[in-house]
């Protein structure tokens, strides 16, 4: 896709605004991480966050199957 004289000017501009890059500052400053507990990856948030975008995806969750092999190498 390639742009237009005028869509290059636009973009040149606002990437020159003062208030623009504000904005997002304060976006990224007030961004929460909620898998993140005490600096490290709760794994029961995340393994809820996945389950909930397998159903949202309309993915069947597969039973849990212990491994047995006795001699594992890699």
């Amino acid at each position: 896709m390639k742009l237009s004289e005028e869509e290059k000017t636009e973009l040149r501009a606002s990437a020159q605004s003062a208030e623009l890059r504000d904005d997002l500052m304060r976006v990224a400053q007030s961004r929460v991480n909620s898998l993140v507990v005490n600096g490290q990856v709760d794994m029961d948030r995340l393994l809820t966050f996945l389950d909930e975008c397998n159903t949202f995806f309309g993915h069947l969750r597969k039973p849990f199957c212990p491994m047995i092999d006795q001699d594992m190498r890699l």
